[in-house]
């Protein structure tokens, strides 16, 4: 499970990201709670997660060709850096007292600015840090490991700090955090990117993978699949403060549980991911992963009792680090290395960028059909787009093998 950690650059970004991460879950859920509570509206807590994720939607594909075309390493350093100023502005805002909405949202929008680069370049960046090539898919699920269980230590954590100390507290942790990360950058030696000579020709750089992305078949069919799972079914979470508070009529504590439920699903399905021997069969596991997800999320919907709302959140956390994980490690070892940047780019936009847009279109409907039904109706979108997939799959299949299939000789005497 942990082969990829022989590899000592990657050892170093593992070890020095389960620090931030943790720190960059508790200001999730601390700015979720906080502007729910000073706001008490759902379209605001929609508001919010869709500017922290929106610049994915359109500097994504950007991201993408730049970061192609420069250090990653010193990148990341620029990214990591941003974002830990980025922390500590809404430490010093907060600790002032200065519960400005206004500010808060703006400082969401700066984030996920940041994010754009920081989530491209950093999947991009596993290549340059794994020594063996053959170990990029444990690279790979091990992040993801990584990534959600600091889902479930974040939230948790913050859910203590909020009941105890406050949201300002929550946001210097997350500020602090960021040194491990840097120190750990620092202490890489990594071979310098070789940087493209046409440093201008963006355009035809989106063009190129754009088309790269068409061609692989496969890999439009799952990156379409994420899109619709990203709008109409993931955003879910979004509605989360809203069971725990109204719903089940709890606190910040209460909320902390269904994200860490959640991150304790994705820990499960990252850790099967990490101790598969090959990257085969992604296409079915992320079949089986988006039934899991829809599934669950409606009986979520539908549950009068919070311990089978936890244990469908968990489920949920099951499928859907099933179904992102699995297209993403598809597209890490199917990309040819000229257009991997641009691939994960499209990937990053299908997945990040996708989630806000359904975040505000989740956050308006459930205003009029209520956040039950709302739920249960992505659940249920969920489990259709699958069967679409799976019809449109074998449908081109059977036709591609007709097309391919040699057309016995038959004499016309016969």
């Amino acid at each position: 499970m942990f082969k990829a950690l022989k590899s000592k650059n990657f050892k170093l970004f593992f070890y020095g990201q389960s620090v931030s991460v943790i720190g960059t879950w508790m200001q999730k859920t601390a700015v979720s709670w906080m502007v729910y509570s000073i706001t008490g509206s759902v379209f605001l807590l929609g508001l919010a997660t869709f500017l922290s994720m929106i610049p994915s939607l359109f500097l994504a594909p950007l991201a993408g060709s730049i970061i192609g075309r420069y250090d990653r390493h010193k990148t990341m350093l620029v990214l990591q850096s941003a974002a830990m100023i980025q922390a500590g502005a809404l430490a010093v805002l907060i600790y002032f007292k200065i519960y400005n909405i206004n500010f808060i949202l703006a400082l969401s929008l700066i984030q996920g600015i940041i994010n754009a680069f920081d989530m491209t370049c950093r999947q991009t960046m596993m290549i340059d840090i794994v020594d063996d090539k053959k170990d990029l898919p444990n690279a790979v699920a091990l992040n993801s490991t990584l990534n959600n269980f600091a889902r479930i230590a974040g939230p948790a954590l913050a859910g203590i700090i909020l009941h105890t100390y406050g949201e300002d507290f929550c946001f210097m942790g997350n500020f602090f955090s960021y040194i491990p990360v840097l120190i750990s950058l620092l202490m890489m030696k990594i071979t310098p990117h070789v940087k493209t000579e046409n440093k201008l020709n963006m355009l035809d750089d989106l063009i190129e993978g754009l088309d790269y992305v068409k061609k692989e078949t496969e890999m439009a069919r799952m990156l379409l699949m994420l899109t619709c799972s990203s709008i109409f079914v993931i955003s879910f979470n979004t509605l989360m403060p809203v069971f725990a508070k109204d719903i089940f009529s709890g606190n910040a504590e209460t909320f902390s549980w269904f994200e860490s439920a959640a991150g304790i699903g994705s820990v499960l399905s990252a850790v099967y991911l990490a101790n598969l021997k090959s990257a085969e069969n992604m296409g079915k596991l992320m079949i089986a992963a988006s039934l899991l997800l829809g599934f669950s999320i409606i009986i979520l919907a539908v549950s009068s009792s919070i311990t089978i709302a936890l244990i469908c959140m968990t489920l949920s956390g099951i499928g859907m680090m099933g179904q992102t994980s699995s297209i993403n490690i598809y597209i890490q070892t199917h990309s040819i290395v000229s257009m991997r940047s641009r691939s994960i780019s499209y990937y990053m936009m299908a997945y990040q960028g996708m989630i806000p847009v359904g975040s505000l279109i989740i956050g308006y409907v459930s205003h009029s059909l209520g956040v039950r039904t709302t739920v249960a109706i992505q659940g249920i979108i969920c489990i259709l787009s699958v069967l679409v997939y799976v019809y449109y799959k074998k449908h081109k299949t059977t036709e591609e093998d007709l097309e391919t299939c040699p057309v016995p000789y038959r004499n016309s005497k016969n």
